[in-house]
């Protein structure tokens, strides 16, 4: 889950993949607007963090290897931070315009940034020791293809991070999602949602060993495109669901037990064979 569209263009029909695939994002990509900024976004962005911290994830010196350079281009500039606790970044995204403006974003840090596709990732085998997808490979049906070839580039030991949207949701985005799809209203085409027992089930069936899920964004989904729709549309009015976000931040941060119900859940998962099985 990328994010909300103040506009959104027609979405892809679900069965869509390759070329036409890859010309929705690409169109997409080029003319979708920044959500650098947003209260929403900077919330989200202290979420990711939280999470690279309660599993434990290693940055330094660390090869780094994000599932779409998104949040690079458009949102928080997650891989960037990375980068400047030390690690090595490298990034794919189907979309050239997202690749070009997240390797702009990047080039201090010398990103290895490439247009691809997560269900066939440009890597060797086994090069990555953390790989980080959030909201990635729910965009297609393949998604259990895209999760084995995160396996795949992740050397033994290593540490992936994987995020999808929650079905469980108490906030009910999914239906929400459901019904924007139905009114070509929602800009990311085909969105599936899991269960943190579905997501773990899955992870295990590629190779993985689970050992923890978390979630991010505790936070109603209309309030996230409200505050989107704010932020590139009426500015002076975004303060109002800015205010409106803090809350939800607070309670993020002052009580653990409310990130598994963000809208947004996560996992950690290592796959066998290092030193101990250690993460990154």
């Amino acid at each position: 889950m990328k994010g909300s569209a103040p506009e959104a263009p027609p979405a892809p029909a679900p069965e869509r993949s390759g070329s036409s695939y890859a010309a929705f994002w690409e169109e997409t990509g080029a003319h979708f607007p920044s959500l650098k900024g947003a209260a929403s976004t900077a919330y989200y962005f202290e979420c990711e963090r939280t999470l690279f911290a309660d599993f434990g994830a290693r940055l330094g010196g660390a090869r780094v290897l994000k599932t779409d350079l998104w949040d690079e281009a458009k949102n928080t500039e997650i891989l960037r931070w990375a980068a400047e606790q030390g690690a090595r970044p490298y990034g794919v995204d189907i979309s050239f315009s997202i690749v070009r403006e997240a390797r702009a974003l990047l080039w201090p840090h010398r990103p290895g940034c490439v247009v691809g596709d997560v269900r066939a990732l440009p890597f060797p085998t086994g090069v990555f020791d953390l790989v980080y997808s959030m909201g990635t490979v729910e965009h297609f049906p393949e998604t259990e293809v895209a999760v084995r070839e995160i396996y795949r580039v992740l050397r033994p030991g290593g540490l992936a991070i994987v995020g999808v949207p929650n079905r469980l949701d108490p906030f009910l985005r999914p239906a929400l999602v459901g019904l924007m799809r139905l009114a070509d209203r929602y800009p990311y085409g085909m969105e599936k949602s899991y269960t943190a027992g579905a997501l773990r089930r899955m992870l295990a069936a590629a190779g993985f060993e689970v050992t923890r899920t978390s979630g991010i964004l505790f936070m109603p989904g209309w309030l996230r495109m409200l505050d989107l729709w704010l932020h590139t549309r009426r500015s002076r009015l975004a303060a109002l669901s800015g205010w409106l976000v803090q809350p939800f931040a607070w309670a993020y941060r002052r009580f653990p037990a409310v990130r598994r119900y963000g809208y947004l859940i996560a996992a950690a998962a290592i796959k066998p064979g290092g030193p101990g099985g250690s993460p990154a």
